[in-house]
Protein backbone atom coordinates (compact mmCIF):
# COMPACT_ATOMS: atom_id res chain seq x y z
CA UNK A 1 0.00 0.00 0.00
CA UNK A 2 2.96 2.48 0.85
CA UNK A 3 5.49 0.86 -1.05
CA UNK A 4 4.22 0.36 -4.71
CA UNK A 5 4.19 3.97 -6.92
CA UNK A 6 2.33 5.36 -9.68
CA UNK A 7 1.63 2.78 -11.95
CA UNK A 8 2.47 -0.31 -10.22
CA UNK A 9 -0.19 0.63 -8.18
CA UNK A 10 -3.72 -1.71 -8.39
CA UNK A 11 -7.07 -0.27 -8.06
CA UNK A 12 -7.40 -2.44 -4.71
CA UNK A 13 -4.19 -0.73 -3.04
CA UNK A 14 -5.72 2.44 -4.10
CA UNK A 15 -8.92 1.92 -2.46
CA UNK A 16 -7.08 0.75 0.93
CA UNK A 17 -4.95 4.34 1.19
CA UNK A 18 -7.84 6.22 0.12
CA UNK A 19 -9.86 4.93 2.77
CA UNK A 20 -7.45 4.38 5.69
CA UNK A 21 -6.28 7.97 5.46
CA UNK A 22 -9.05 9.69 4.71
CA UNK A 23 -10.82 8.38 7.58
CA UNK A 24 -7.99 10.13 9.63
CA UNK A 25 -7.72 13.38 7.82
CA UNK A 26 -11.55 14.31 8.04
CA UNK A 27 -11.28 13.34 12.48
CA UNK A 28 -7.99 15.44 12.13
CA UNK A 29 -10.21 18.38 9.93
CA UNK A 30 -13.17 17.85 12.71
CA UNK A 31 -10.78 18.21 15.62
CA UNK A 32 -9.50 21.52 14.19
CA UNK A 33 -13.09 22.74 14.15
CA UNK A 34 -14.17 22.22 17.23
CA UNK A 35 -10.95 23.37 18.92
CA UNK A 36 -10.91 26.41 16.90
CA UNK A 37 -13.52 27.20 14.76
CA UNK A 38 -11.26 26.12 11.74
CA UNK A 39 -11.05 23.67 9.21
CA UNK A 40 -7.06 22.11 9.03
CA UNK A 41 -7.39 20.40 5.99
CA UNK A 42 -9.63 23.23 3.83
CA UNK A 43 -7.43 25.74 2.41
CA UNK A 44 -9.65 26.99 0.10
CA UNK A 45 -12.19 27.81 2.84
CA UNK A 46 -8.88 29.38 5.21
CA UNK A 47 -7.82 31.36 2.18
CA UNK A 48 -11.42 32.54 2.05
CA UNK A 49 -11.39 33.40 4.85
CA UNK A 50 -8.30 35.51 5.28
CA UNK A 51 -9.50 37.60 2.35
CA UNK A 52 -12.70 38.54 4.40
CA UNK A 53 -11.00 39.51 7.69
CA UNK A 54 -8.49 41.13 5.88
CA UNK A 55 -10.93 43.08 3.58
CA UNK A 56 -12.73 44.04 7.25
CA UNK A 57 -9.49 44.98 8.50
CA UNK A 58 -9.11 42.51 11.15
CA UNK A 59 -5.62 41.62 10.11
CA UNK A 60 -4.49 39.85 13.42
CA UNK A 61 -7.10 37.00 12.65
CA UNK A 62 -6.83 37.31 8.66
CA UNK A 63 -3.18 36.09 9.36
CA UNK A 64 -4.24 33.49 11.48
CA UNK A 65 -5.68 31.80 8.64
CA UNK A 66 -3.18 32.47 6.16
CA UNK A 67 -1.34 30.50 8.56
CA UNK A 68 -3.16 27.56 8.46
CA UNK A 69 -2.16 27.43 4.81
CA UNK A 70 1.39 27.88 5.41
CA UNK A 71 1.33 25.11 8.04
CA UNK A 72 -0.07 23.11 5.55
CA UNK A 73 2.18 23.99 2.26
CA UNK A 74 5.30 23.27 4.87
CA UNK A 75 4.06 19.75 5.98
CA UNK A 76 3.14 19.41 2.19
CA UNK A 77 7.04 20.74 0.83
CA UNK A 78 8.73 18.75 3.61
CA UNK A 79 6.60 15.65 2.85
CA UNK A 80 7.97 16.04 -0.64
CA UNK A 81 11.48 16.67 -0.13
CA UNK A 82 11.73 13.89 2.06
CA UNK A 83 9.98 11.48 -0.38
CA UNK A 84 12.28 12.83 -3.37
CA UNK A 85 15.54 12.38 -1.39
CA UNK A 86 14.47 8.68 -0.74
CA UNK A 87 13.75 7.66 -4.14
CA UNK A 88 16.90 9.20 -5.05
CA UNK A 89 18.89 7.30 -2.40
CA UNK A 90 16.48 3.61 -3.56
CA UNK A 91 14.41 3.75 -0.58
CA UNK A 92 11.38 1.70 -1.30
CA UNK A 93 9.85 2.65 2.26
CA UNK A 94 10.23 6.25 2.23
CA UNK A 95 6.12 6.95 1.49
CA UNK A 96 6.02 4.54 4.50
CA UNK A 97 8.47 6.48 6.64
CA UNK A 98 6.41 9.76 5.67
CA UNK A 99 3.32 8.63 6.89
CA UNK A 100 4.92 7.16 10.52
CA UNK A 101 6.43 10.94 10.34
CA UNK A 102 3.13 12.02 10.68
CA UNK A 103 1.94 9.62 13.72
CA UNK A 104 5.72 11.17 15.19
CA UNK A 105 3.99 14.28 15.65
CA UNK A 106 0.73 13.06 17.17
CA UNK A 107 1.67 11.02 19.78
CA UNK A 108 3.85 13.30 21.71
CA UNK A 109 1.04 15.82 21.05
CA UNK A 110 -1.76 13.36 21.89
CA UNK A 111 0.72 12.34 24.93
CA UNK A 112 1.27 16.12 25.74
CA UNK A 113 -2.47 17.03 26.19
CA UNK A 114 -3.11 14.44 28.27
CA UNK A 115 -0.44 15.57 30.54
CA UNK A 116 -0.91 18.85 30.75
CA UNK A 117 -4.92 19.97 29.74
CA UNK A 118 -5.66 22.76 28.05
CA UNK A 119 -1.55 23.46 27.68
CA UNK A 120 -1.82 24.29 24.41
CA UNK A 121 -2.94 27.23 22.59
CA UNK A 122 -5.39 26.88 19.91
CA UNK A 123 -3.55 28.02 16.83
CA UNK A 124 -0.26 25.85 17.36
CA UNK A 125 -2.46 23.00 17.60
CA UNK A 126 -4.50 23.72 14.41
CA UNK A 127 -1.65 25.01 12.96
CA UNK A 128 0.17 21.58 13.56
CA UNK A 129 -3.00 19.46 12.69
CA UNK A 130 -2.48 21.67 9.21
CA UNK A 131 0.99 20.10 8.76
CA UNK A 132 0.49 16.83 9.34
CA UNK A 133 -2.69 16.94 6.42
CA UNK A 134 -0.15 18.55 4.27
CA UNK A 135 2.14 16.03 4.72
CA UNK A 136 -0.38 13.36 4.29
CA UNK A 137 -2.18 14.68 1.29
CA UNK A 138 1.71 15.29 -0.42
CA UNK A 139 2.29 11.81 0.03
CA UNK A 140 -0.71 10.05 -1.19
CA UNK A 141 -0.43 12.44 -4.09
CA UNK A 142 3.04 11.25 -4.81
CA UNK A 143 2.62 7.51 -3.87
CA UNK A 144 -0.64 7.18 -6.49
CA UNK A 145 0.31 9.37 -9.45
CA UNK A 146 -2.14 12.37 -8.21
CA UNK A 147 -5.51 9.87 -7.74
CA UNK A 148 -5.28 9.60 -3.82
CA UNK A 149 -5.65 12.97 -1.89
CA UNK A 150 -6.90 12.27 1.08
CA UNK A 151 -7.95 16.16 1.98
CA UNK A 152 -9.19 17.45 -1.28
CA UNK A 153 -12.10 16.89 -1.03
CA UNK A 154 -13.14 20.14 -3.14
CA UNK A 155 -11.53 18.33 -6.17
CA UNK A 156 -12.67 14.74 -5.28
CA UNK A 157 -16.18 16.37 -5.31
CA UNK A 158 -15.18 18.11 -8.87
CA UNK A 159 -14.15 14.51 -10.21
CA UNK A 160 -17.04 12.76 -8.96
CA UNK A 161 -19.33 14.63 -11.01
CA UNK A 162 -17.36 14.74 -13.88
CA UNK A 163 -17.15 11.25 -13.30
CA UNK A 164 -20.92 10.38 -13.31
CA UNK A 165 -21.44 13.12 -16.44
CA UNK A 166 -18.71 10.27 -17.81
CA UNK A 167 -21.67 7.64 -17.43
CA UNK A 168 -23.86 8.51 -19.96
CA UNK A 169 -20.82 8.09 -22.70
CA UNK A 170 -19.77 4.81 -24.42
CA UNK A 171 -19.04 1.51 -23.05
CA UNK A 172 -15.14 2.32 -23.08
CA UNK A 173 -16.02 5.22 -21.21
CA UNK A 174 -18.13 3.81 -18.21
CA UNK A 175 -15.43 0.78 -18.13
CA UNK A 176 -12.05 3.80 -17.51
CA UNK A 177 -15.08 5.88 -15.37
CA UNK A 178 -16.39 3.20 -12.89
CA UNK A 179 -12.64 2.70 -10.95
CA UNK A 180 -12.53 6.22 -10.13
CA UNK A 181 -15.92 6.61 -9.02
CA UNK A 182 -15.40 3.58 -6.86
CA UNK A 183 -12.22 5.42 -5.21
CA UNK A 184 -13.60 9.35 -5.20
CA UNK A 185 -16.76 7.49 -3.68
CA UNK A 186 -14.63 5.76 -1.06
CA UNK A 187 -12.43 8.97 -0.26
CA UNK A 188 -15.53 11.38 0.39
CA UNK A 189 -17.86 8.69 2.56
CA UNK A 190 -14.29 7.85 4.51
CA UNK A 191 -13.93 11.70 5.16
CA UNK A 192 -17.17 12.32 5.69
CA UNK A 193 -17.30 9.57 8.45
CA UNK A 194 -13.61 10.22 10.17
CA UNK A 195 -15.36 13.76 10.69
CA UNK A 196 -18.51 12.03 12.67
CA UNK A 197 -15.65 9.53 14.10
CA UNK A 198 -13.73 12.58 15.27
CA UNK A 199 -16.48 14.58 16.27
CA UNK A 200 -17.61 11.50 19.00
CA UNK A 201 -14.55 10.23 20.18
CA UNK A 202 -13.12 13.95 20.50
CA UNK A 203 -16.10 15.20 22.79
CA UNK A 204 -15.87 12.17 24.62
CA UNK A 205 -12.04 10.85 24.70
CA UNK A 206 -10.27 14.21 24.05
CA UNK A 207 -6.56 13.98 23.56
CA UNK A 208 -6.91 10.13 23.10
CA UNK A 209 -7.90 11.04 19.58
CA UNK A 210 -4.54 11.89 18.86
CA UNK A 211 -3.31 8.29 20.26
CA UNK A 212 -5.61 6.63 18.15
CA UNK A 213 -4.82 8.83 14.76
CA UNK A 214 -1.39 7.92 15.70
CA UNK A 215 -1.20 4.20 16.66
CA UNK A 216 -3.74 4.06 13.55
CA UNK A 217 -1.02 5.47 11.00
CA UNK A 218 1.58 3.48 12.15
CA UNK A 219 -0.58 0.20 12.27
CA UNK A 220 -0.81 1.44 8.32
CA UNK A 221 3.19 2.44 8.11
CA UNK A 222 5.34 0.02 10.44
CA UNK A 223 4.16 -2.92 8.16
CA UNK A 224 5.48 -1.87 5.33
CA UNK A 225 8.37 -0.55 6.10
CA UNK A 226 9.08 -4.05 7.38
CA UNK A 227 8.05 -5.47 4.07
CA UNK A 228 9.91 -2.96 1.85
CA UNK A 229 13.27 -4.57 4.41
CA UNK A 230 12.46 -8.04 3.80
CA UNK A 231 12.16 -7.64 0.13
Amino acid sequence: MLIRVGRDRSERIDLGLAGALSLIAGALNAVGFLVAGSFTANMTGNISLFTEHLAQRQVLLALSFLGLVGAFLCGAGLAAFAVQSGVRRGMRSIYAWAIAAEAAVLLPLGLWLLARPGSAPDFFLVSLLSFVLGLQNAVTTMISGARVRTTHVSGIVTDLGIGLAALAGGEEARADTVPRLKLYGLTLACFAAGGILGTVLFSRTGAWIFLLAACGLLALSMPQILRARMS
